[in-house]
């Protein structure tokens, strides 16, 4: 394609490091609402009922409709799939359903489409050396990382099958410039910084808990399955966290030298070492 859609993405586009908004107009309503009332804040809208722009009543700023955020995963409530300024092809605006529950609901989180992706690098100035052609193993490589994620996190809340069989993500944030301690650590013994970092926020049942993940890249290994790392752990918020950290390393290390667990009296670990790590 030659000159692009006018919508400009450096506004609208939604985070690359999370998935999209809520899918559900219901919901993006009544989180509206409720942030309204949290805020305290007068709201402008078009002919067509929909918010345009929102003045807080705290700071006197004004934000457009393009820059409300879903605190479940800051992201813009209004998803946006237009092309780019200055975008030589179109790409694909559709969107695919993923495995992983989503809280509060009886649906699964939804995965950005290509366009979705490319106007985030974009706004993130980190499209620079993106080309549209390649938007769409970049889209499924994203995805296929979220969903390895989702089993090392169901692997620990294996942990707690019996109390909560059925756990879903609440929300999640994207801490890229943030190292956690673990990934401090590696590095002051001379390993690689994660190239990104995510807190995931689980609903266990009623019970909020939160993990900590550390995606790495090895450069020598480029090309092949052995190149990202994903180091998935319960956030020490709190003392079960920590036991269930004491409690998956000895189940891995029976696991791994098959003698009978002390907790279990069995052979086999509720989650193996390939899917919880930390």
């Amino acid at each position: 394609m030659g000159n692009a859609a006018s919508s400009p993405c450096m506004e609208e586009a939604c985070r690359s490091d999370t998935f999209p908004a809520a899918s559900s107009q219901q919901e993006q309503q009544q989180q509206q609402r409720d942030a309204r009332r949290r805020e305290g804040s007068s709201v402008s809208y078009n002919v067509y009922n929909q918010v345009i722009q929102e003045k807080s009543q705290e700071d006197g700023t004004t934000r457009k409709r393009e820059d409300l955020l879903d605190p479940r995963n800051n992201m813009p409530l209004q998803a946006n799939q237009e092309p780019c300024p200055g975008q030589k092809e179109l790409l694909s605006t559709d969107r695919i359903q993923s495995n992983i529950p989503k809280g509060g609901t009886d649906t699964t989180w939804l995965y950005p489409s290509p366009q979705m992706f490319y106007n985030a690098l974009k706004r993130k100035g980190k499209g620079d050396d993106v080309e549209e052609k390649d938007m769409e193993s970049v889209v499924a490589a994203h995805n296929t990382m979220n969903e390895i994620t989702w089993q090392h996190v169901w692997a620990w809340e294996q942990l707690h099958r019996n109390s909560c069989p059925n756990p879903s993500l609440l929300r999640f944030l994207g801490r890229p410039d943030d190292l956690s301690p673990l990934a401090r650590i590696r590095s002051w013994f001379g390993g690689p910084s994660p190239f990104d970092r995510h807190d995931w926020y689980v609903d266990r049942c009623g019970t909020e808990v939160r993990y900590v993940i550390d995606f790495y890249f090895d450069e020598d290994k480029a090309g092949s399955t052995d190149a990202f790392e994903i180091v998935v752990r319960p956030a020490l918020d709190s003392p079960g966290a920590a036991l269930d950290r004491v409690k998956m390393q000895i189940y891995k290390t029976c696991a791994k030298y098959g003698v009978p667990c002390p907790i279990t009296g069995t052979t086999t670990a509720h989650a193996s070492q390939d899917h919880a790590s930390g």
